[in-house]
């Protein structure tokens, strides 16, 4: 086959601004370490670049959620620093952790038994505080199998921590109960929100995500946490209409005017979803081109009237910044980012 052609997007990661945030989350930390969940591909930036600049930073603790996510991990870092999140849960996942040497979390009795009767050795445990999502439940602490464990990192997860309410406090309170029936050599209760509740909720180690990468889960991290992710489009197509022309599906957006707009080659399959019809711009030299219409599956138009220069082939930045973006379109941060498709071509800002 011959060479590709150039992407006609790009996401550009800031892995400055990705290390600045690890050192101020690690700082805000205080006598805990910072870890990183370098999960679904790290938060959807490519852990090619993001496993890097976090090892360089400092980082020296990495969580994913499944087995599979291992090895583009570990070809960055040492394998036994990867913990992984879902634990063991059939016999292939324990001949996998102990040939790679990534960190098995054990999240019930059954896969404490199934990851003992093969040979134990260091593993995690997430202990169910509140969550009720994922963990062993408080009332199985006191199995046999947990206490035969070598635990190297005790853990739970907020379910909260972005607010404040008492499920927090009772959270930790539960979490100290374990700490005080299990043997264990490190300890780690809050994510990025958890970690600026305070040093009550950090143990020995911290697991920041979502701020990592630009995310902002409680306003006092707005002045900590940089930017990270930078999405840029190709413009396919320039056209001018006339008032009373639709523009894409369903002409939700007609013209009240005569316009020139542009179509990008951005859309709902690459994570740009439809929850952003009508809302939300792009960006050229600082001109702010407000996106019209539906947004399509491959395609998005916007409005280029103030930036008559614009021909095919030209770039356009996408406004992202992730909470202003999360209010507008009703997403969550964390999808943002995590469904950002692979047509982009990823690489370093």
């Amino acid at each position: 086959m011959p060479d590709k052609p150039p992407a006609t997007l790009r996401l550009r990661v800031d892995t400055g601004a990705l290390a600045a945030n690890w050192r101020a989350l690690d700082a805000l930390s205080g006598k805990a370490a910072a870890g990183a969940a370098v999960k679904a591909d790290g938060y959807g930036l490519g852990v090619d670049l993001v496993v890097p600049a976090l090892r360089d930073a400092g980082c020296r603790d990495f969580f994913v959620a499944h087995w599979s996510e291992v090895e583009p991990v570990a070809d960055h870092v040492d394998p036994q620093s990867i913990s992984v999140l879902h634990g063991p849960l059939g016999e292939e996942d324990v001949r996998y952790a102990h040939a790679s040497g990534a960190k098995p979390v054990v999240n019930s009795v059954p896969q404490a038994r199934r990851w003992l009767d093969a040979g134990g050795g260091p593993c995690d445990l997430m202990v169910d505080t509140g969550i009720n999502r994922l963990g062993l439940p408080m009332a199985e602490i006191g199995d046999e199998a947990i206490g035969r464990l070598d635990i190297d990192l005790l853990m739970s997860h907020l379910a909260s921590a972005d607010e404040d309410i008492a499920l927090n406090e009772a959270q930790c309170a539960r979490w100290n109960e374990a700490k005080a029936a299990l043997d264990w050599r490190r300890s780690s209760l809050a994510n990025s929100a958890g970690i600026v509740l305070g040093q009550a909720f950090h143990g020995e180690l911290t697991r920041p995500g979502l701020s990592l990468y630009g995310g902002i889960p409680r306003r006092e991290l707005a002045d900590r946490v940089r930017p990270v992710a930078m999405l840029e489009c190709a413009i396919m197509q320039v056209r001018d209409i006339a008032p009373g022309e639709g523009v894409g599906y369903n002409s939700v957006f007609v013209a009240e005017r005569p316009m020139r707009v542009a179509t990008v080659a951005l859309g709902y399959a690459d994570g740009f979803l439809r929850a952003w019809t009508g809302k939300g711009s792009m960006t050229s030299n600082g001109r702010n081109l407000p996106i019209l219409g539906r947004v399509s599956m491959d395609m998005t138009v916007v409005d280029i009237g103030n930036a008559a220069d614009l021909r095919e082939g030209d770039w356009l930045q996408v406004a992202y910044d992730l909470p202003e973006a999360s209010a507008a379109t009703g997403l969550s941060q964390y999808e943002l980012l995590t469904l950002l498709g692979d047509r982009f071509d990823r690489a370093k800002r």
